[in-house]
């Protein structure tokens, strides 16, 4: 492995890089063919670029694309995509860019990568190499979050095609639609030797900084070396809305210090019965389930001025 100095020295001297876009992705088809002539124009030798229409190929594509030898796989679509090639490429010599070309973003956010897709490009191009968190949910790595209760269904239930016409608020139309017979869960997290109990109909494990493209607290981000575990509201349906509008509204002014935020290093989630397991969007087995993480596992390319722990 060579250090991020260096990763990023090859990065700036070679250009030798991959492009990988979930054209399936809200607007991965439409900024596909702008992303490559863009990296193109800056220079990026590109040594293979792949257009994702079936989400089934999405997993095989990138390992193509890492294949081929790349200093840089640049990656573009929503947080899935995102999770799926930052599982490739954890712990491996390779950096990953991103193109954030989703519905929230989420992951892209927390690292400081901006939106527009010209000005992601320009990460890219002048940015430096970093190194974050991932989680790991039963082994397997995640770059944002671990979901369990209505928030599994919505996964489930949201229609793509609402989601291609409105974007992230196609979930909550759809969590409205599901919340009239949703039932709570009894969640209970144990870390450090400590039990804590919830009944909520929604409980988050969090890597990264933000969720449903919003800050989650003030102080938490995916290079921290902690995962963030917490409920959003009790056990009842209006609980959920005013902690979901609340959250929305204060997450930039919160901490990880104030309740009901749970600020661990691993842990184990049960629930009071079996509950589909989300993970960055995409269902992922049933509770319980082991969260861990694993602190730099992953080598990014972020803006400038971002400060490396």
């Amino acid at each position: 492995m060579r250090s991020k100095q260096e990763l990023g020295a090859a990065i700036r001297r070679d250009r030798r890089a991959a492009l990988v876009v979930n054209a399936h992705s809200r607007r991965g088809r439409r900024l596909y063919e702008r992303a490559r002539s863009r990296l193109a124009a800056a220079g990026f030798h590109l040594l293979g670029t792949y257009p994702v229409d079936r989400p089934d190929q999405l997993e095989q594509t990138l390992t193509e694309a890492g294949g081929l030898g790349p200093d840089l796989l640049v990656a573009g679509g929503g947080d899935g995509t995102l999770s799926a090639a930052a599982r490739l490429l954890a712990h491996r010599d390779v950096a990953l860019g991103l193109l954030p070309l989703g519905t929230t973003n989420n992951f892209a956010r927390t690292v400081g990568i901006p939106l527009d897709l010209d000005r992601a490009v320009e990460v890219l191009t002048d940015g430096k190499v970093v190194d974050v968190d991932l989680g790991l949910a039963d082994g397997v790595p995640f770059t944002n979050h671990v979901g369990v209760g209505l928030s599994a269904d919505i996964m489930l239930r949201t229609p793509p095609r609402l989601k291609r016409l409105t974007g992230r608020l196609a979930y909550p139309v759809t969590a409205l639609a599901l919340l009239a017979r949703h039932h709570p869960l009894r969640a209970t997290v144990r870390a450090g030797g400590v039990a804590h109990e919830f009944v909520t109909h929604q409980l988050y494990v969090a890597n990264g900084g933000f969720h449903a493209g919003r800050p989650i607290t003030a102080d938490t981000d995916a290079d921290d070396g902690l995962l963030v575990a917490y409920p959003v509201g009790g056990p009842t349906r209006r609980g959920l809305l005013r902690d979901t509008a609340r959250n929305a509204a204060t997450g930039h002014r919160r901490s990880v210090t104030d309740e009901p935020f749970l600020a661990v290093g691993g842990l184990r989630l049960e629930t009071n019965r079996p509950a589909r397991v989300e993970v960055d969007g995409e269902l992922r087995g049933w509770t319980p389930v082991r969260i861990d993480l694993d602190a730099n596992a992953l080598r990014v390319m972020a803006p400038a001025d971002t400060v490396d722990r």
